[in-house]
């Protein structure tokens, strides 16, 4: 169980994961869920102007203040530009909705090549759990994912090729690809794989 928390996670919070190599590909589709499945998925609300925000990527519950998400998401924006939205399986609506403190981005990230694309925003208030709001369960140091895994991927993403992104939450199960293979893969296209990134 812990497993398919910490790649949950991961997923979540990381809007471009590759499944099979090529740029600018991501997973599309999946069925309708249910928060109440995935309790630690947080929606992240972006705005241009202070006023409207709207759901631009996703994270996960990593403490009652703390969402672990990618750091592109956030790049160059100040926290003021950000809203969490918990507990609902809505992307805009619903839930409760907490203003962001603060947005750590990895002190490595690298926004050309999506190195260390990693984030924290921290809450103004805390999270209230419940069924619907809970932290993710995160694997030890020591986990080593198992090749051809059955793991699954979550958010509010696009429904088909060039369609609209989701209102409501979806899941698609996927499998895990040897890390070798995956670099050798991504190698060919000259796109290079370290072991700070999630792509396989």
């Amino acid at each position: 169980m812990r497993l398919f928390y910490v790649i949950i996670f991961l997923i979540v919070g990381l809007t471009s994961v590759l499944a099979f190599p090529g740029k600018q590909q991501r997973i599309i589709g999946g069925s309708i869920t249910s928060i109440d499945r995935y309790p630690f998925a947080a929606s992240l609300l972006f705005s241009w102007n202070l006023q409207q925000y709207m759901q631009s990527c996703g994270g996960t519950i990593i403490t009652n203040r703390a969402v672990l998400s990618a750091g592109h998401c956030f790049y160059g924006d100040s926290a003021a530009r950000w809203r969490i939205r918990v507990g609902s399986s809505w992307a805009n609506s619903g839930g409760a909705v907490h203003n962001t403190a603060q947005i750590i981005i990895h002190p490595n990230f690298d926004y050309e090549h999506f190195d260390s694309d990693i984030a924290i925003l921290r809450t103004a208030t805390p999270f209230v759990y419940n069924n619907q709001v809970r932290a993710a369960s995160i694997a030890g140091i020591n986990y080593n994912l198992a090749d051809n895994q059955a793991v699954w991927a979550l958010g509010w993403g696009l429904t088909a090729v060039n369609g609209t992104a989701s209102e409501q939450l979806r899941h698609v199960q996927i499998w895990s690809i040897n890390q070798s293979i995956c670099k050798s893969r991504y190698n060919e296209l000259g796109e290079r794989i370290t072991e700070n990134m999630l792509y396989c």
